[in-house]
């Protein structure tokens, strides 16, 4: 009887340790990292660290963040484009050759042909537009790897930037294009005072505010829906902490960039940019069935998915986003030259596999592509202050980029084990 009594006790203790069918979606307090989601934040992070203190903190100085932004525009534009073509399992080889096109098509038009620049803008995205269109359709419709298609596409559309600009410069943009590539918004609310960091505009820090509370609410209210869905989550002072250091890392940012000159347009204009495009991928169907494609084809198709509509729009989309990145970056120079957009799908490339994305597809984040392309930003411009040569900075690159992408496949073997 002890015997039996003894197993009884043992197996009602093996009974109680196990789940009972449903999850439990109380979240246990446990502090961990997963490397796989936040490895690419903790190495922006440390990043910054090491080049605020190599430079002296130079490099956290007002006026070079506001550089940083600015001068890396045009890539985290190309980077969200790109993201959405990786993810789907190809790749865009032309979209430094489409940047020059799409930048002398407006430049004809504005300058000269005198065309209104809303209209010309208009007319040079629908080109950037059929740019994608032509390339998409070899893609998903006749079968042609996307690889071959845009390296062809990258020389046919650089002979035809020459072309078009009889193999000079273009220019002066209008104003209004010059402002959106390096203009700042205005101070409309005056200054307000932040003790020893001086003044500060109080537009742009209401801005950042808002910014922060939609955070804020935004991951609140993914929180509740996993746990609606009864899916695990991080325990609550973890998740406190993680809104706690965006929202800091956010506000930090744009006071500096208020005690500057303020906001730069393009960075409104990302902001919107990434906002979209976020939404797109997590709650729109279309979005969702990128995602689909490349994680798993077949997959894919046996569920209804029109596959090639997908990617041919994907690729329209591509072109769309690189006549804009065209049009930042010649009303930056105020010129558009023939050489414009030379290694641009390099760096966006580059920018989408260190941001997260899967060699193989079906991962990836319109977050982390833009993070990739500021940790490349951040490379370049800190290397630049301490006086490297331009070797040694695309040999740090270079390692960022392998490092990036072993990474990527270490964790999938481990995942797989």
């Amino acid at each position: 009887m002890s015997t039996i009594a003894s197993a009884d006790a043992g197996i009602a203790k093996v009974t109680a340790g196990q789940p009972s069918g449903r999850p439990d979606p109380t979240p246990r307090f446990r502090l961990s990292v997963n490397l796989k989601q936040s490895g690419i934040y903790i190495a922006f992070g440390l990043i910054i660290l090491l080049f605020a203190v190599l430079t002296d903190g130079a490099l956290l100085q007002p006026q070079n963040i506001s550089n940083i932004i600015v001068q890396n525009s045009y890539i985290l534009i190309l980077a969200i484009g790109m993201i959405l073509i990786i993810i789907a399992g190809h790749i865009d080889l032309s979209v430094g050759s489409v940047v020059a096109v799409t930048g002398a098509i407006s430049a004809v038009l504005m300058v000269n042909l005198d065309l209104p620049w809303p209209l010309a803008l208009v007319i040079t995205l629908v080109a950037g537009g059929l740019i994608g269109a032509w390339q998409g359709f070899w893609v998903a419709y006749f079968g042609i790897p996307a690889f071959i298609v845009t390296l062809a596409g990258m020389l046919l559309f650089r002979a035809l930037t020459m072309t078009v600009l009889g193999n000079q410069g273009i220019g002066p943009f209008p104003d209004p294009i010059r402002t959106l590539s390096n203009g700042f918004t205005s101070g409309y609310l005056g200054n307000v005072g932040l003790g020893p960091l001086g003044g500060a505009d109080l537009f742009s820090l209401l801005v950042g505010a808002v910014a922060v509370a939609g955070l804020v609410m935004a991951q609140w209210r993914t929180r509740l829906a996993r746990l609606g869905y009864q899916q695990n989550v991080d325990p609550f002072p973890i998740f406190l902490a993680k809104i706690l250091a965006a929202g800091v890392i956010i506000m930090a940012v744009v006071v500096q960039l208020a005690r500057f000159k303020n906001l730069p347009w393009v960075l409104v204009l990302l902001a919107g940019l990434v906002l979209g495009y976020s939404l797109l991928t997590n709650r729109v169907v279309f979005g969702r069935q990128i995602y689909a494609i490349g994680g798993n084809l077949q997959a894919a198709v046996l569920s209804g998915v029109k596959v090639k509509q997908v990617l041919f729009w994907i690729f329209v989309n591509m072109g769309v986003l690189a006549a804009l990145a065209g049009v930042i970056f010649a009303g930056r120079l105020n010129q558009a030259g023939p050489t414009a957009g030379n290694s641009f799908e390099l760096d966006a490339i580059a920018a989408a596999f260190i941001g997260g994305a899967a060699v193989q597809g079906g991962v990836g984040k319109v977050v982390g592509a833009i993070t990739g392309g500021l940790i490349m930003g951040v490379i370049n411009n800190g290397m630049s202050l301490i006086g490297a040569p331009s070797e040694r900075t695309m040999l740090v690159k270079g390692i960022v980029l392998l490092a990036a992408v072993a990474f990527d496949i270490w964790t999938k073997r481990r995942a797989g084990r």
